[in-house]
């Protein structure tokens, strides 16, 4: 039972975040093809990974992430940034245009967040931030390690 809430709530955040999107898509052309969006919310979860990373964490060649990486850049979702301690080295970062497409579904998070202080004690969000920080740090150990270079 409590796998299949969990999969309910998962798929909610989903759900909205498709209904929002082809909301947008009605009103606009879409600028990012399924699999850009996939590397996007890569990329972005990374932080700001450098080519090799997002490629390592995508399980795809770096030759056709760097070919991925430039067609974010040229859309203007991405851009690279020169590492100050290590100039041969560049990082990947999202810019203001991608932030936009990413509120799409965060920013129901946040509206569910919001519902979800109001709703429960401050124990029972203590304990709702301890399983999903257990969650995140001890059972998912395939995207932890993966993150490594």
């Amino acid at each position: 039972m409590l796998q299949k809430k969990f999969e309910d709530v998962y798929s909610k955040f989903r759900l909205h975040f498709y209904q929002n999107l082809f909301k947008k898509i009605n009103t606009r052309e879409a600028t990012l093809t399924t699999v850009e969006a996939f590397s996007m919310e890569i990329i972005h979860y990374l932080g700001r990974p450098s080519v090799h990373e997002f490629a390592k964490i995508a399980n795809i060649s770096s030759p056709n992430a760097a070919y991925k990486v430039d067609r974010l850049i040229r859309k203007g979702y991405l851009k690279k940034v020169q590492s100050k301690e290590d100039k041969r080295k560049f990082f990947l970062e999202v810019t203001d245009k991608y932030n936009k497409y990413y509120n799409l579904s965060y920013a129901y998070v946040a509206d569910v967040m919001d519902r979800v202080y109001k709703r429960f004690t401050n124990s029972e969000l203590a304990t709702m931030e301890k399983v999903l920080k257990v969650m995140s740090e001890e059972l998912m150990p395939e995207i932890e390690n993966s993150t490594e270079t």
